[in-house]
């Protein structure tokens, strides 16, 4: 299961049936779980750790040392989860102890051809990066994310689960949930409808997600305002809840407005 022409540290700890291509590299304090494949010249540095059934294609570099210029050799970490599709040339770097000291990418992830995902980011699971999108460092995505290719987000920015980013998008706000933004920079172009149905939302769930928008977005309200708005709407249903959790925990920078 091992290429004759890779070369894996002995301090390296591979499952018993994890495949590793030729010219591939992985280095000490690297931990790979079963039924996880490496292709060709990928190059995977620790400590990291690789769940199941992920699959990493030629030339991408997991693992690195972040591009941070504080960052001084300390021993931080990368986890990836389970059943991840990793693409050609990818890169994913550790964390520093200047963040949370760890990288984490969740389960089940389709990260496209020239992906960066830089320290300290928190990557949930079923996200979509198309080709070329870019993530700086101590960014938060969560679940169900998608990112259109030539994605840029600016450090320490989070997106809510469910939002959709438009091609080129350069995103330096907070994005709630279900949302649909786009541009440079990017504004609200209202809610990701097409994710949502195809994600068995229901047409009842999907007109309150869109009454929240205007709430938050068209009818002229202050964020306060908003917020007390979008909290009646909450009790009518609990779809909108995660906007107004979002909203409350989870803003870093500012919301994107």
């Amino acid at each position: 299961m091992i290429h004759p022409q890779a070369i894996v540290d002995p301090k390296a700890e591979l499952s018993g049936n994890v495949e590793i291509g030729p010219y591939s590299i992985i280095g000490p304090n690297v931990t790979i779980d079963e039924g996880t494949k490496i292709g060709p010249h990928v190059v995977i540095q620790g400590p990291t750790h690789i769940g199941k059934d992920n699959t990493i294609f030629q030339f991408a570099s997991i693992g690195a040392d972040p591009q941070d210029k504080k960052y001084r050799g300390e021993p931080t970490k990368l986890v990836i989860g389970d059943r991840n599709l990793i693409r050609e040339s990818a890169t994913i770097h550790r964390g520093t102890t200047h963040g949370s000291g760890i990288t984490v990418v969740g389960n089940d992830n389709m990260l496209m051809a020239y992906i960066h995902i830089a320290h300290d980011c928190q990557i949930g699971n079923n996200t979509i990066f198309s080709n070329n999108a870019s993530l700086a460092g101590h960014v938060h995505i969560a679940d169900w994310v998608i990112l259109s290719g030539f994605t840029l987000v600016h450090q320490f920015c989070s997106i809510g689960a469910h939002a959709f980013t438009g091609m080129g998008s350069a995103v330096s706000k907070d994005i709630p949930p279900y949302l649909l933004v786009s541009g440079n920079p990017s504004h609200p172009h209202g809610i990701n409808k097409g994710g949502l149905k195809r994600r068995g939302f229901t047409p009842g769930q999907i007109e309150n997600l869109l009454r929240a928008y205007k709430l938050l977005y068209r009818n002229g309200l202050s964020l306060d305002e908003a917020m007390s708005a979008l909290q009646a709407l909450a009790e009518e249903d609990a779809i909108v809840r995660p906007i107004i959790e979002f909203l409350n925990e989870n803003v870093r920078r500012s919301v994107i407005r």
